[in-house]
């Protein structure tokens, strides 16, 4: 019997004793607020369980999410033995692009795209947190920096990823490719790029496309307020304990 292991935003599935897929269909998630949520260290326990395989194929449609825990499972793919086919079926925006990174071959459909940015956070505090927040954020950006220029292979310059991180920059799957941010551009498929409510105002520059999409019903605010509150001083605490030595 294959292993499947199905989580709201993201499942893995052992095909065959050689091949593994597994697909992220939601926000990167730093906290479990309810059981269901997913770390990175959840990621790294079901990605043991599907044991030794030869393939994985990687399936993403995410709108991103926590820094810290997409970089860790974008580790967790790079230190698998296996050959990684990462596939972006919508969109790989902000910290899921650079999880789509890990891929050996990254294919694009012609209506996906790949969204790049600089990091960024949610901060409360006085003058001199501010700009040691400003100051980390920068720290940070680096490894993404770092990771996108890796899979480039010569194909961007740095100062050009610089600029479109700066930016806010949508990437079609042709300047992805063109870009060295991926490998080969597939005939479009049915799941084209989308976004939800939530991340359309958190984004600058959102293809006014994606920005046209029927708004699902609306939220509890001041239930996100509080989630969004919460988040941001666990954040804050994090950066903190991660960065304090620099």
């Amino acid at each position: 019997m294959p292993k499947k292991i199905n989580k709201p935003f993201w499942s893995m599935t052992q095909t065959s004793q050689t091949e593994a897929s597994i697909n992220i269909d939601g926000e990167i998630t730093t906290y479990q607020w309810d059981k269901s949520d997913t770390t990175g260290a959840s990621f790294r326990d079901d990605l043991k369980a599907l044991g030794d395989v030869d393939v994985i194929n990687l399936h993403i449609n995410s709108p991103g999410g926590s820094v810290f825990e997409g970089i860790s499972i974008y580790n967790q793919l790079k230190q698998n033995k296996a050959t990684i086919n990462v596939y972006v079926d919508g969109l790989a925006a902000s910290i899921a692009s650079v999880i789509a990174m890990a891929g050996d071959t990254i294919f694009v459909p012609e209506n996906s795209m790949l969204m790049i940015h600089n990091p960024w956070t949610y901060c409360v505090g006085n003058s001199a947190e501010l700009r040691k927040q400003a100051d980390d954020l920068d720290r940070i950006a680096e490894s993404s920096v770092t990771t996108y220029l890796a899979k480039s292979d010569g194909k961007i310059s740095e100062e050009k990823l610089r600029q479109l991180l700066d930016e806010e920059t949508w990437l079609s799957a042709s300047e992805a490719v063109e870009y060295g941010l991926a490998d080969e551009v597939l005939p479009a498929n049915q799941m084209a790029a989308s976004i939800s409510d939530e991340f359309k105002q958190r984004y600058q520059n959102v293809p006014s496309a994606l920005l046209k999409q029927t708004k699902p019903a609306t939220p509890d605010t001041s239930a996100m307020r509080q989630k969004m509150i919460n988040r941001a001083t666990k954040t804050n605490q994090l950066i903190k304990q991660t960065l304090g030595g620099f």
